[in-house]
């Protein structure tokens, strides 16, 4: 479990997130929205241990190497093919350097990539970029995994294709998510929970939506829900008035 309460950070003197409480349960999918310099990627650093938190309590049910990382632009290595960049982290673990490389052929094929673990980051599309980093986390078995909008940069083709797959895999392990998106749609389709952020300095939480949408879920279906349209309309407002807050 992720339990946040009463948190306050910041840059030095500049305040970022204050008064902030939020809660992620295990096997909980929630999505953290707010307008652009809100706090919503610092939250994520405090998480990780990467930034102190001011003031408040921070507890994280997880240990360190449970917590998976997956962010905006990917951190594939250059000179390393797809399937040594997946094994690498399985290697730091001190799994042997075949059984890991067998591990990585594994999670390429999961997802997609069979027959492409001999190339290098430069041979692939954004999409199967994406991928491979994706991979590396899963092949970690993270029981808590931090997003920060790591599929921004995708068309809308190739981002709800990827997010259907992480959406599977999540629901089958039974994994923590907790995700920073600028895109209502994607929190909504994804998620159990959605927490709207005001505007910053001094960025707090306005509103926490649960959402009704049951699992397993798919996120394209679900947007045909009756309810869909009328929560999203709910999000929207919320989020303009984070903006002009």
């Amino acid at each position: 479990m992720l339990n946040i309460e009463h948190l306050s950070l910041g840059y030095g003197p500049t305040p970022v997130l204050h008064d902030l409480s939020l809660r992620l349960r295990p096997g909980e999918f929630a999505s953290l929205v707010g307008p652009s310099g809100s706090g919503k990627s610092s939250l994520l650093r405090a998480i990780t241990g990467l930034l102190q938190p001011q003031s408040g309590r921070l507890e994280l049910g997880w240990k360190p190497e449970e917590v998976g990382f997956l962010f905006q632009d990917d951190a594939l290595l250059p000179w390393r093919t797809a399937r040594q960049n997946v094994a690498l982290g399985l290697k730091i673990r001190g799994v042997e350097a075949k059984e890991a490389e067998r591990q990585a052929e594994g999670w390429l094929e999961r997802l997609g990539l069979s027959g492409l673990g001999a190339r290098y980051p430069h041979q692939l599309s954004g999409g199967q970029r994406k991928r491979v980093a994706l991979a590396q986390v899963l092949a970690l078995h993270p029981r808590l995994l931090l997003m920060d909008e790591p599929f921004a940069s995708l068309d809308a083709i190739l981002r709800a294709q990827i997010t259907e797959d992480l959406l599977e895999w999540v629901e089958r392990e039974g994994i923590s998510v907790l995700l920073v998106t600028h895109d209502l749609e994607e929190a909504l389709a994804l998620s159990d929970r959605v927490y709207i952020l005001s505007g910053g300095p001094k960025a707090r939480i306005l509103r926490e939506f649960a959402v009704p949408f049951e699992r397993p879920r798919d996120p394209l279906a679900v947007r045909a829900d009756p309810r869909f349209g009328p929560l999203l309309r709910e999000l929207w407002q919320t989020l303009e008035a984070a903006v002009w807050s």
